[in-house]
């Protein structure tokens, strides 16, 4: 009898036991006010720095509380989409609409949150030739777009209001998707406030798994790369070419977040063959005869940070091969990673760059074996 009544309260109770088992997916909403300055980081825009330039910042963010491994092991991120609108307080550069994919971190018993955000712009006045000649920091109506903000937050204050103020800046270029692309940086300051929905009934947060980091270290894997896309010389109107960038390296994951990459990069940029042609012709003085080679070859180490099946990438290279001496000699590349189908097939956005000076935006396509 006493062994039947059991059973019959696992039997009630096992749909209630189920559901407490199944995610949910509190989220909150912040609403931002900035105000700031354009960062004079290259002199030919200094023209363009007038006034300071303000805006909104509107962004949802999904709250982790540790069901999935990796938010424990984050201190349970923020994950979300945010909107941006910047008046940029000068008429050559007008306002400026983006939409971004961001991750928010907390530290110090979660009232510091350093957020990154990486998207798409859309800017209303581009540089044109005819109507905009002035504007030469955005060669097109949409640019890529990167903010990073540091803030001190009050979260659930009072009946899931809060508050949040700090600091970040936003970063807007084509990445030489065409020119001309000079580029913007706005240092600003924020205030706003936040709202936790369902704040009552907020999960607690679930502890980490007991598993060592260590655990998933994985035995060397080798990686294979195809990356595309298009972009342009800094020369206006010569024209956007497409490229193409072989990749091959080796990668040692050592931990849950970290995975380290050595290998070796093949650049075919046709904008660099058109370059080294128009300057043969325009610059007879420069001493070129047109057939240079405008193929390069790098190589890189690298780093991967990880969240379940997305990657932070960061890579720096050296060309051992670079028959015309475009830009420097060390370049970078930093975006995102996804893996798919058990970690063996990838898909990438990153911008490959010289310094801070961005050469392309490059989608790409990967094994892993």
């Amino acid at each position: 009898m006493k062994n039947l009544f059991c059973l019959l309260i696992i039997v009630i109770s096992s749909p209630y036991l189920l559901a407490q088992q199944n995610e949910v997916y509190p989220f909150s909403i912040d609403v931002d006010y900035f105000y700031g300055s354009i960062l004079e980081h290259n002199p030919d825009i200094a023209h363009l720095i007038t006034d300071h330039p303000s805006g909104v910042i509107v962004s949802y963010n999904r709250k982790t509380y540790g069901f999935n491994e990796w938010e424990g092991r984050y201190n349970y991120p923020d994950w979300g989409f945010t909107f941006a609108y910047q008046d940029m307080k000068n008429p050559f550069l007008g306002e400026n609409y983006s939409l971004y994919g961001h991750f928010n971190w907390y530290f110090l018993n979660r009232t510091l949150r350093i957020g990154v955000g990486q998207g798409i712009a859309y800017t209303t006045n581009p540089y044109d030739k005819e109507t905009n000649f002035i504007n030469n920091a955005y060669g097109s109506h949409f640019l890529s777009s990167t903010f990073l903000k540091a803030n001190y937050v009050q979260e659930n204050f009072y009946k899931g209001i809060g508050f949040q103020v700090g600091f970040g800046v936003i970063h807007y270029s084509n990445a030489n998707l065409k020119a001309p692309n000079n580029s913007t940086n706005t240092f600003y300051f924020n205030a706003g406030l936040s709202y936790q929905f369902d704040a009552i009934s907020f999960p607690g947060y679930i502890p980490k798994d007991t598993w060592p980091s260590k655990h998933h270290a994985e035995r060397i894997k080798y990686n294979f790369v195809f990356r595309t896309g298009v972009n342009e010389a800094d020369v206006n109107g010569l024209g956007q070419f497409p490229f193409v960038v072989l990749s091959a390296f080796a990668d040692k994951r050592i931990n849950y977040k970290s995975t380290f990459q050595l290998g070796v990069d093949v650049f075919f940029a046709g904008f660099l063959e058109e370059l080294i042609r128009f300057r043969s012709i325009a610059f007879p003085a420069d001493g070129l005869s047109g057939d240079e080679d405008y193929r390069r070859i790098g190589i890189f180490a690298g780093h991967e940070l990880r969240f379940n099946k997305v990657a932070f990438v960061s890579q720096v290279g050296y060309y051992v091969y670079w028959p015309y001496e475009f830009e420097k000699r060390v370049y970078n590349r930093l975006g995102l990673k996804r893996y798919l189908f058990n970690d063996k097939i990838f898909v990438s956005a990153t911008v490959k760059a010289h310094y801070a000076k961005a050469e392309a935006v490059e989608f790409g396509v990967g094994i892993r074996l």
